[in-house]
Order: structure tokens, then sequence, then C-alpha cells
């Protein structure tokens, strides 16, 4: 037999935390057919790994990407990490099932303008990334937000309950038409009135429909586990897998929480599936908030619309030059973007090691003056968290990326490496393994990425993208599994 595809004396990652093996790994067609000592074997294409890490492509768990897969369909930022999958539709916005006729509302202008926002049912979006060919496999999720955005003349107020009933038939149809599941960002200004009784009835339909629901909690700050105890009630209830977004100790305040916020979530998934994901860096980065203007973080703006000229300065600075509060001078820049310095190194680490704990890179690929985590995250996992810090062993950090991911959205035959499973597949050096994008020059690849599979065809290899580009929308069609995490509050969290 001829196999379309071999990799020759690999080490292989399998996704599943073991540790790797020396392998070949063949594809026909979009799957891995065999794995084992090929000497024989031959292939149209054959790569010598020459001893390189193989591992499944990386599952994003964390993006908004939602038009950039349809408007830049080569996904540059994601291939060049070695990222085959993006799950889009985080924080509570998601470009569908959306059409909108005046300004894009906060925090929804972070995926695009008025225009990008045209698909009123999640069909239409699956079908509009389908035909765009992105090189990399997109599954989206529908944002509370977005709904809001299609039924309410006010987001300053709970919706009424005719309201939410029109938000649950946008997000069922959503949901039989693929859609992962519902995403809340509730410490936004724009959905921050919605209350439980709000969000309840919601998660309900998506617990009915196997779905997952992801948050971005009403509160990363001083009220972290009080926000936490509100999503793991209104997941269980709902009867729905729990994924906790960007877990994070945020504010100078809340330095220092990470294990009672570890603590909370351990307790959590002893009765009910909860997650979080995770990105290696302490600064965040979203619209200029004012709830998050204070003087004891280094705040820098990445983009104003009134004021472009003030884009990569401290807003401190703009403040004093304009003879002016903080307050008022974010509210002068309004709408902005802006980077916030405000976790701990220690904290984070807490959380990006922790068993429970997903790779996403939330980076916001419409600003142009990106956090670096947009191309950086995930070999920052790799080489400096785990090769040079020892944080993790470097199988424990591909499995956050890979098979936990998959099992968290249900992403069937995906996030592994064996027989049968699609041929997703990331060849990394990890002698070289570098993140080059930094806040002075965010938009830089990474090094030692060397080659990327997407559905068995070859998306990027030695720094060039292909012409050829396999992804696809994965639309959702079986329940997420509920299972209970076998992790246990006194089991060893890191080595």
């Amino acid at each position: 037999m001829v196999y379309d595809l071999l990799i020759r004396n690999a080490n292989v990652l399998d996704g599943s935390g073991a540790a790797h093996f020396r392998a070949d790994v063949a594809i026909q067609g979009e799957r891995i057919c065999a794995i084992g000592d090929m000497p024989y074997a031959t292939a149209t294409t054959i790569i010598d790994a020459q001893e390189r890490y193989l591992a499944p492509g990386f599952i994003d768990v964390h993006t908004h990407d939602d038009t950039n897969v349809i408007r830049t369909p080569e996904m540059l930022p994601k291939l060049t990490q070695g990222i085959t999958t993006v799950v889009v539709g985080n924080c509570g916005i998601s470009a569908s099932p959306v059409t909108l006729t005046r300004d894009v509302p906060d925090p929804m202008n972070l995926l695009g303008k008025l225009e990008d926002f045209r698909y009123p049912s999640f069909s239409a979006y699956a079908n509009a990334v389908d035909a765009a060919a992105p090189s990399i496999n997109v599954a989206a999720l529908v944002g509370h937000t977005s709904l809001r955005s299609q039924v309410m003349d006010s987001f300053a107020r709970p919706a009424t309950a005719e309201e939410i009933a029109q938000m649950e038939v946008l997000l069922s149809q959503a949901l039989d038409e693929g859609a992962l599941g519902l995403s809340s960002g509730l410490a936004y200004r724009n959905a921050i009135h919605a209350p439980t009784a709000e969000m309840a009835p919601l998660v309900a339909a998506v617990g009915q429909s196997g779905g997952v629901y992801t948050t971005h909690l009403r509160d990363e700050f001083a009220g972290l586990l009080g926000a936490m105890d509100e999503a793991f009630s209104t997941a269980r209830n709902g009867q729905v897998p729990l994924v906790i977004s960007h877990l994070k100790c945020a504010g100078a305040g809340n330095w220092g929480g990470a294990s009672k916020a570890l603590s909370r979530l351990e307790a959590a998934a002893q009765h009910q599936h909860a997650h979080c994901d995770c990105y290696p860096y302490t600064a965040g980065s979203s619209t200029l908030d004012l709830g998050q203007v204070t003087d004891e973080i280094e705040i820098t703006i990445t983009w104003s619309t009134p004021h472009p000229e003030q884009a990569r300065r401290p807003l401190k600075e703009i403040a004093a030059e304009w003879g002016i509060s903080l307050l008022d001078a974010a509210r002068q820049l309004q709408p902005a973007g802006a980077v916030y310095h405000n976790m701990s190194e220690a904290d984070m680490q807490q959380v990006l090691a922790h068993p429970l704990s997903m790779v996403g890179s939330d980076g916001l690929p419409n600003d142009p003056h990106p956090h670096p985590r947009l191309w950086g995250a995930f070999p920052r996992v790799l080489a400096h968290y785990s090769r040079d810090l020892k944080l993790m062993p470097l199988a424990e950090a591909v499995r956050k990326m890979t098979s936990l991911s998959a099992a968290n959205f249900g992403l069937t035959d995906r996030g592994v490496i064996r027989v049968g499973a699609y041929a997703d597949l990331t060849l990394f050096d990890l002698a070289v393994l570098e993140d080059t994008a930094n806040y002075e020059v965010p938009i830089a690849a990474a090094k030692g990425i060397d080659l990327v599979v997407v559905n068995g065809s070859i998306a990027y290899h030695q720094g060039e993208i292909s012409d050829q580009r396999a992804g696809r929308m994965l639309r959702r069609t079986e329940r997420i599994a509920q299972s209970i995490p076998t992790f246990q509050p006194n089991q060893e969290k890191t080595s």
C-alpha cells in the first residue's frame, strides 16, 4: 500500500499525557491509518521527523477568530503555533446568530465591524466558514451577549421573560445546527445586568441539547470566588459541562488567590464536569473597561477610535499629558482597547499547571497592536513553562492542548494520535522552539514549529503555508460527555 503521507522517526506524544514513544505515522485520506515501525512503507509524501516531537494538532479552546476564519482564512497566527482547531464564540460574543443595523456593541466590536455581522443563523455562519475553506478547523459557541443584541433594545437591564424566550429559540436553533454550546461574558457592561435568572433557562437549553457552557465570570477580581460559585450552580442546575474562561486572580489586591480559586474548582469537579482554560501571560487584553482603570497596574492602550494617535501608549502617560485623571482619560479614549498587566506570575503558573486547566490563547486578531498571546501562547507553554521552567512535563503540556480540549468540547476523533483519528498533527523541534512575539513586537511567528497537518493535508511546512487549505467547520452532532474528572484534591499537581 502507498500511503498519502508518512512521517518517519518521530517522538510521538499521543495527547493522552503518556510519555513519548518512537514511531512512524502513516496517513491515508483524512485519518491516521498506521502507527509503528514501518521501515518498508512507502507514501506519496514522506517526511523524516529526525526524532522531533510529533503531537496532535493543538486545539485553541479560547479564541475570538469568529470572523477572521472567513476574512483571513490563511490563519497564520494559528498555524505558526501548531494550532489545527479553534473554538470561537467565547466570552459571550459570537458572529452568529447575529445581524446588526447600528453600531457594534462592546465587546462584540472585538470581532469586527458592522458589515462582519451578517449571519442571522448558525447554519449561515457555518456555511460561510466552509465556503471560505480556512486552513484550520473551526468549532463555535453561541454568545449570550450576541443573543441579547438580537432581542433587546437596551443592555442596561435584565431581559424580560419574553426576551429570554426569544433568546432560547435562537439558541436552540443554533444548537440543532451544530453549535457547541453557549458562552457568557458576565463581567462586560452589556451583560453584567443579566441575573442568574436570565442565564438559567439558556444554560438549561444547552444541557438538554448536550452542549457545553463556558463563562467569562461575572467578577475576576475581589468577587472571584462568588462568581465561580454562581457558574458552578448555573451549570449544575442546567446539567451541562462547565468551562471557566481564562481563570485568573485579577487586580493587585487579589494576587496570591490562585490556591483558593483552584480549591473551589477542585471541590466542584468532585460532583460536576468543571474545567477552566488559561493563557500563559500575566496581562489580559480586551476593550478599555472603566471598571478596570486603576493606578495599581500598567495599562497600555492598543487602539482608540476617537484618538488613534494614542495607540501603544500607557494610559498614565496619556492622562498626564492631557492633565486629567486616569478615568477621564479612559472615557475620552473610548471606544478603545487595552492591555492590563493585572495578574501575578505565581498565580498564573498555578492555574496553568493544574490538571483541570486547558490552554487557550484568547488572542484578539482584529487589534492593530495585539497582545502577544495571539501569536505565541502555545509555543510559550511548551518551551518556556515546560522545557525551561519544568512547570509540567512536556506530555502533560501537550495533553492540555489536545485530548483534554477535545473531550471538553466534544471534538470526536481529534486531539489524539491513534489509528482512526483525524490526521491533525504538529511536528516541533523542542530544542529551538520559542515564542518570539512580545508586547513591543506582538506580531511574530514562533520558531520551531516545523510541520502542521490538518485533516491529512500539509497546511504549514518549514515556514511556508500551503495553497490548499483543508480546514472545515466542525458541527457538533453528539452530546458532549459529562464525565467527572479522575483528579483528586490530594493528587500531585506539578512535577
